[in-house]
Order: C-alpha cells, then sequence, then structure tokens
C-alpha cells in the first residue's frame, strides 16, 4: 500500500491556490492553474464541511460521499446533504450555477488546449471566494 498522508484540508486549499496563482502568471501554463484553482475550491468547500459537523461516510457509501467528489457531483451532493453551522454557506456555493462552471476534474487528463482562458479566471475569483469564505 502506498504512503498515507494526513489531511488538512485548510492548508490544502491554501496550498493549491498558491500553486495556481505561480502558474496563473505563466501564460503557458494556465491550464494547470485552473485545474488547481478547482482542487483550492473543493478544498476549501470540504474544510467548511468538516467545520459544519459534516463526516466522511463509510467506505462502502464511498460514490455518495460528497468529500470524494468533485464540481458538479460536489455540489450536487451538497444540496443534498448540507448541514450544520456553516450551512447557508455551502448551500449558496452548492445553488451557484456560474460557481466552478465548466470545472471537471477530468481536465487532468487532456492536453489543455480546450480550457478556455475565461473559465479560468472566473476559477481563480471562485475559488479565491470559497477560501476567503473558509478563512473566515
Amino acid at each position: 500500500m502506498g504512503q498515507r498522508y494526513a489531511r488538512d484540508m485548510r492548508a490544502a486549499a491554501h496550498r493549491h491556490f498558491e500553486a495556481a496563482e505561480h502558474l496563473f502568471d505563466n501564460t503557458y501554463r494556465r491550464d494547470v492553474a485552473g485545474y488547481l484553482f478547482g482542487i483550492a475550491a473543493e478544498c476549501a468547500l470540504k474544510q467548511m464541511m468538516l467545520a459544519s459537523g459534516m463526516h466522511q461516510m463509510p467506505e462502502t457509501e464511498r460514490r455518495a460521499d460528497p468529500f470524494y467528489a468533485h464540481f458538479e457531483e460536489l455540489k450536487s451532493l451538497l444540496r443534498d446533504k448540507v448541514s450544520g453551522r456553516l450551512a447557508a454557506d455551502l448551500r449558496r456555493y452548492a445553488e451557484n450555477s456560474a460557481f466552478m462552471q465548466y470545472w471537471d476534474a477530468s481536465m487532468r487528463y487532456s492536453h489543455g488546449k480546450d480550457v478556455n482562458s475565461r473559465w479560468i479566471d472566473c476559477w481563480r475569483q471562485n475559488a479565491k471566494d470559497a477560501i476567503g469564505t473558509m478563512d473566515t
């Protein structure tokens, strides 16, 4: 079995966002920055989920567990399961159709040419907003 890493969603959100910001300025790798902005936003939401009292589901229910989902599925699962102290913030992100629109984890397997620069600009702002909410 491979190395197991301790989870720290807050630190991961900041780490991925910082890396994305560095790549964002490199016009040749903005596609990678866009991917990392999405991962940063996911980590921020998942930190808010933890702070709201949500817990990971048993391994047998992993497919329905928002902690293992990516956008758009993550937003859909949150709409169904959100609760706790940060429910209003989480619901606001889950119900916002523009939040991380067009971002998909499968872009990591693409050549990157299909990642629209305008989307990346939006994802950057979305991630920044989610991290700001996470940190309040």
